[in-house]
């Protein structure tokens, strides 16, 4: 992996907590409750949060929302979804979303699973 892009998803993901965090001090009453809605949102149910995670990649990807592609993605992962699932999970977003659904996911994607699976494949 290129050295610039080497941390550059773990980086970028602290950064989206850390502006979450600095909410939740400057505006508790909303950062503090739709962090607590989010979490509530995510925990283990009928749907597992796996695919939980893998249903927000793909609303992020047609969203091209890329703090929640790469949060998401890097999720959906470290709960044990494959290359596999995560690929068509993008390929759904790119059937409905067409072709900048397809650009954000084909590419971001790409970035999280380099940095964290160790693929040599990057865009």
């Amino acid at each position: 992996m290129d050295e610039e892009l080497q941390g550059y998803v773990e980086a970028s993901i602290e950064e989206f907590k850390d502006g979450l965090g600095w909410l939740a001090k400057q505006l508790p009453e909303v950062g503090e409750r739709f962090i607590a809605y989010t979490d509530a949102c995510f925990q283990e149910g009928e749907v597992s949060e796996k695919h939980k995670h893998l249903i927000a990649l793909g609303i992020a990807v047609h969203a091209q929302d890329e703090y929640c592609i790469m949060f998401h993605c890097h999720n959906a992962l470290r709960l044990g979804a494959s290359e596999r699932e995560i690929l068509e999970t993008i390929g759904v977003c790119g059937a409905f979303g067409g072709g900048a659904a397809l650009s954000q996911g084909v590419t971001l994607v790409q970035d999280v699973m380099a940095e964290y699976q160790g693929s040599t494949q990057q865009h």
